[in-house]
């Protein structure tokens, strides 16, 4: 039976709630996903503690079913780019149904993707299927999934805090992460994040966001 203390919490003032809430969404607001990254490197202890941060997301039994891979190393990089360059190719030249590449039109996306060369960081997060419970003992992983993308949330707004910027990318297959990276079997790729700054004159699309009466309803 796990051990249980009092829960640390400090009630807020009203406006200071809706103060930070508001705060908070016009910074994350400003969140973009950007395709065209600078080379210059991320200060040490960044990123380590942006991972901190999502490993405090909620998780099925708090077995904390994820493992992000850290990768610097041009080289690692350079076999991260061939191996999802050749898995892309396929994807844009017949596998992907003609819907899907419709809706992906107008954002400019292709097989070639140099960024994940460019950039400084790539963060390869892992589903994990089994993992040691609190007594060492190895057990199968509840909700892994949902538990994963929580984190990888956390992770996201987090180093947007920091003041870096981000992008989602999910080539699939994405084994080719396990091999590259030397992780086991039992671990799914779940999604590799590439990390930096943005380079010089970095364009984004011009997108909206739906309006909350459409994204939300309250009873």
């Amino acid at each position: 039976m796990a051990e249980f203390h009092p829960l640390e919490f400090d009630r807020l003032p009203e406006d200071e709630m809706q103060s930070r809430a508001r705060d908070f969404y016009q910074s994350i607001k400003n969140r973009r996903t950007v395709r065209d990254f600078s080379s210059d490197p991320i200060p040490d202890g960044v990123i380590e503690d942006c991972l901190l941060a999502a490993g405090t997301a909620p998780n099925g039994a708090n077995l904390q079913p994820w493992h992000f891979s850290v990768v610097r190393d041009q080289g690692i990089k350079r076999k991260i780019r061939e191996a999802a360059e050749e898995e892309e190719r396929e994807f844009y030249g017949g596998r992907a149904p003609d819907d899907w590449l419709d809706v992906l039109g107008h954002l400019g996306t292709d097989a070639e993707k140099p960024f994940l060369e460019t950039a400084p960081a790539l963060i390869a997060i892992f589903q994990k299927s089994k993992t040691l419970d609190r007594r060492g003992v190895e057990t199968k992983t509840y909700y892994p999934k949902e538990s994963v993308g929580i984190a990888a949330g956390f992770l996201i707004a987090s180093l947007h805090n920091a003041g870096l910027v981000t992008l989602t990318h999910t080539p699939s297959p994405m084994r080719f992460l396990n091999e590259i990276l030397g992780r086991p079997a039992t671990e799914k790729p779940f999604l590799l994040l590439v990390v930096g700054y943005p380079a010089a004159g970095c364009e984004v699309p011009e997108i909206t966001k739906k309006p909350l009466a459409e994204i939300a309803d309250f009873h």
